[in-house]
């Protein structure tokens, strides 16, 4: 399953890596989103499992992941989407996102095996630290499943080791110290945390957190080997609900566009 992640790596150009939440604003209409994702030229998609208390993020996706909830989104729900997902789109990488008591509380097998039948080909999952690698990621190993971790501007040398030993798919640079959606890091430093990341890993580097325009995208796209769009799209499927298909394809062609365009120029 991770040669889906490392083709669309490997294309020659910066991947983008776009993230929904799963159900919002209903399970029915998730599909139609997630098609106009990979029509708008995503590379790579994250669909977020619905949870309560999603400590890493903003406002935007803390409201859809009570949107998607109060539709009645439950952890199969997300499987049958990834699974339909996979049926529709079979070489598009798709990563679960979330947190670990919907992935954890039935069993760590119970969770890799579904992300098996559904076609996933990753899972992140925030809030178990590299030091708990065996409630979740020895078990995704085993099936397949890349365990994608986050570096953050706080991951120091000293603990970076940690953070790159079992993942896999590509490492996910949060920009800030803080939540998703509400800040975006100065360039300057996302091209030293890039460069400092990569020397440490042959792993991609995805950055995220922050990134809203066509301009912000290519200019992590020049340094980075993806760029993570998020609590953007997200604000679009707020505003528009069911009818979101077409407006979030058009804003994902523009910034597919700019990474391409970015990639081309001389460094």
């Amino acid at each position: 399953m991770t040669a889906r992640l490392a083709a669309a790596f490997g294309k020659g150009r910066p991947a983008l890596v776009c993230f929904v939440t799963a159900g919002d604003p209903t399970p029915d209409a998730t599909p139609a989103i997630l098609d106009a994702l990979v029509a708008g030229g995503a590379d790579v998609i994250e669909l977020g499992m619905p949870f309560t208390d999603p400590m890493a993020d903003g406002p935007a996706i803390q409201s859809a992941n009570i949107r998607s909830l109060n539709a009645g989104t439950r952890t199969a729900d997300v499987l049958r989407i990834a699974t339909g997902f996979r049926e529709r789109h079979p070489d598009v990488p798709l990563v679960l996102m979330g947190y670990a008591n919907p992935m954890v509380r039935r069993g760590a097998e119970w969770f890799a095996q579904g992300c098996v039948a559904a076609g996933v080909d990753g899972v992140i999952c925030v809030d178990i630290p590299p030091e708990e690698d065996d409630s979740l990621g020895t078990t995704l190993r085993a099936h397949g499943i890349a365990p994608i971790r986050l570096a953050t501007p706080t991951t120091d040398s000293a603990r970076l080791p940690a953070v790159l030993e079992g993942a896999g798919g590509f490492l996910y640079y949060v920009s800030v110290a803080g939540i998703t959606g509400k800040q975006q890091a100065v360039q300057a430093s996302i091209d030293e945390a890039v460069a400092r990341l990569k020397a440490a890993t042959d792993l991609p580097i995805a950055v995220g957190f922050g990134v809203r325009t066509p301009e912000q995208a290519a200019n992590i796209a020049r340094v980075a080997d993806g760029v993570v769009v998020g609590s953007a799209i997200v604000e679009i499927v707020a505003e528009h609900g069911a009818q979101a298909a077409e407006p979030v394809r058009t804003y994902i062609e523009s910034l597919a566009t700019a990474v391409a365009a970015a990639s081309r120029e001389p460094a």
